[in-house]
């Protein structure tokens, strides 16, 4: 019973507060927020920093929870993360999956986006709805240079992820050989085995990665 009188207390206050503004002035504001997040995602600078100086809240959300700096790292806009980073935006806001800035950048195989947010105190430990993290999605897109520099930053090569699946078998499920042989070579354990019994090798000759299962047999 107090928890409902609260809910609708709290419903109450946010009524008579979006009634106290003009219906004007929110149409305004989401017109704005818009328009930043469509800057962001063509790069255009000059649109951001209009948007920006007329008001735009530079971490406002899409209705996937896209901020506008979440849209420039999945497509690939470093200069403009940057240029949102410095007025503020938020490294560590998720989108509505919780998939981080990070996260879209390593997906993406941006290499200088991953190291400006790294840079920027992004969380290497974070995960999204369905338990993935960037070096998850960098191993599985076979992206080796953004998986060197989360090694770099201080991923653990053996670190066991959801299911007890590791960098390697992401790579090998996916038949990226090159990712495989720098995991390999930075002690990655090909003996580990993940919930059902299988290593990266197994993975590698189920899924058919035939190039994995050459460098796995060799190594």
């Amino acid at each position: 019973m107090r928890r409902t009188a609260g809910l609708l207390l709290g419903v109450a206050l946010v009524a008579s507060t979006l009634g106290a503004i003009p219906a004007s002035a929110r149409a305004a504001d989401s017109a704005l927020n818009q328009q930043l997040l469509a800057a962001a995602r063509s790069g255009d600078d000059a649109g951001v920093q209009a948007a920006l100086n007329a008001g735009a809240m530079v971490d406002s959300r899409n209705r996937v929870g896209d901020t506008a700096l979440i849209t420039a790292c999945k497509n690939g806009k470093s200069e403009m993360a940057q240029t949102l980073i410095a007025h503020g935006a938020n490294v560590l806001q998720a989108d509505v999956a919780g998939v981080t800035p990070l996260m879209a950048a390593a997906y993406g195989g941006y290499d200088d986006l991953v190291a400006l947010l790294l840079a920027r105190g992004a969380d290497l430990k974070a995960t999204d709805r369905i338990g993935k993290t960037a070096m998850e999605y960098a191993a599985g897109q076979g992206h080796t240079a953004v998986v060197q520099r989360l090694l770099d930053a201080g991923v653990e090569v053996n670190r066991l992820y959801k299911n007890d699946l590791t960098a390697l078998m992401w790579a090998a499920g996916y038949d990226h050989p090159d990712t495989v042989k720098l995991l390999l070579a930075r002690g990655a354990d090909p003996s580990l085995r993940d919930n059902r019994g299988m290593t990266a090798s197994d993975i590698a000759t189920q899924t058919g990665s035939h190039q994995v299962a050459t460098v796995l047999t060799s190594h």
